[in-house]
């Protein structure tokens, strides 16, 4: 029983402030899509167009020891028969070595891959973070939420954001 009485306190804990604010008037509230903003903005547009250039290069090197890796699985494949079973051993074990190489370097390349992507969103979240503050204080806002279930269009200043980002 106490957990419950727990539970419903919390639960009617948020609903006092905003039952006293309406009555002593309504506070203003905006939303900002932060993905739109990771998305849209010149700025995210240029970080990937870096970011491609970048890691092409490698990625291109991951491809093609994929493919390398494929051809000789299927030549293994094909001529395991014939083999005798030192020789077979010899080149199954080769193939299983070059598997894992093939393995370390697709996964060291979405680590690098990630983080790279991560700092540029970092950025990215630092300068909207600033006007986002700067909208809010020009515009008299209370809160900015980033995060909705649901949010009307008439508090969404993302495209505000969006503008003054691209600057």
């Amino acid at each position: 029983m106490p957990r419950t009485l727990l539970l419903a306190a919390l639960c009617a804990a948020p609903l006092a402030p905003v039952h006293a604010q309406g009555q002593l008037g309504s506070g203003r509230i905006g939303f900002v899509a932060t993905e739109r903003l990771m998305t849209e903005s010149k700025m995210a547009k240029t970080a990937d167009a870096r970011i491609q250039a970048e890691f092409s290069k490698r990625q291109k090197m991951v491809e093609e020891a994929v493919m390398k890796l494929k051809q000789a699985s299927e030549k293994f494949d094909g001529e395991a028969a014939g083999l005798n079973d030192v020789e077979r051993t010899r080149r199954a074990r080769e193939l299983l070595n070059m598997e894992k190489d093939v393995q370390r370097m697709q996964r060291e390349f979405q680590e690098d891959l990630m983080q790279r992507k991560n700092e540029e969103r970092a950025a990215i979240a630092t300068r909207a973070y600033k006007i986002i503050e700067q909208v809010a204080e020009q515009d008299k806002l209370d809160a900015v939420l980033a995060e909705a279930a649901w949010f009307s269009p008439r508090i969404d200043i993302t495209d505000k954001i969006l503008k003054l980002l691209d600057k």
